[in-house]
């Protein structure tokens, strides 16, 4: 096993930018609204779990449904142009069940928030430069990273207020559409070029 401090900072801060939990912020926030209370270390887990097992498995469980990269990469985008857009209009397209207050944690929250499309792509990316052991660490701490900020949603709300809330969602609301709309013209491009 052979770490590299700098693979290990690299892959962390791609898959940082990737989750954007700081500028998930607003969604948890509204989630923790609709539901009353999110399970952190839950959510935290679930999602780490899901892309450690999706860097091991990722590529072969795509090969065998007959998924490309490119069209799951897509479909990615597809998520993230939607919920950009509720960050920037204000309106909800995802519905809560109230029934199950129990399945917040993991749906939306550990995936596909956490665990995305967008971050399960980066990963498979990721995983083409870097030796396995550094993207692990680098996972993990992105984990942390998420479980504390998720465990301080309401006390940064709090020093935020409304109106700070506000414009960070409008803010990285259009962030994440450029990201989507980048996502899907680099992986459109790619998908006619294979066809």
């Amino acid at each position: 096993m052979e770490l590299d401090f700098k693979e290990i900072f690299t892959a962390f801060m791609i898959l940082f930018a990737v989750i954007d939990i700081i500028g998930n912020i607003p969604i948890i926030i509204d989630l923790r609204k609709k539901v009353g209370h999110i399970q952190s270390e839950k959510a935290s887990i679930i999602a780490g779990v899901i892309l450690i097992l999706f860097l091991f498995i990722g590529q072969n469980i795509l090969s065998l449904i007959g998924i490309g990269v490119n069209s799951f990469a897509v479909a990615g985008a597809f998520i993230l142009f939607f919920i950009a857009l509720e960050m920037i209009l204000g309106i909800t397209l995802y519905k809560h069940e109230e029934n199950d207050l129990s399945t917040a944690s993991v749906f939306p929250l550990a995936f596909p928030l956490i665990a995305g499309p967008g971050s399960l792509t980066t990963l498979l990316s990721l995983r083409a430069e870097f030796r396995i052991e550094n993207i692990i660490v680098a996972i993990i701490v992105n984990v942390i990273i998420i479980f504390i900020v998720l465990k301080t949603s309401s006390k940064i709300e709090r020093f935020l207020g409304p109106n700070g809330i506000s414009i960070i969602r409008k803010v990285f609301g259009v962030i994440l559409l450029a990201i989507a709309v980048k996502l899907f013209a680099a992986n459109i491009k790619a998908l006619f070029e294979l066809s």
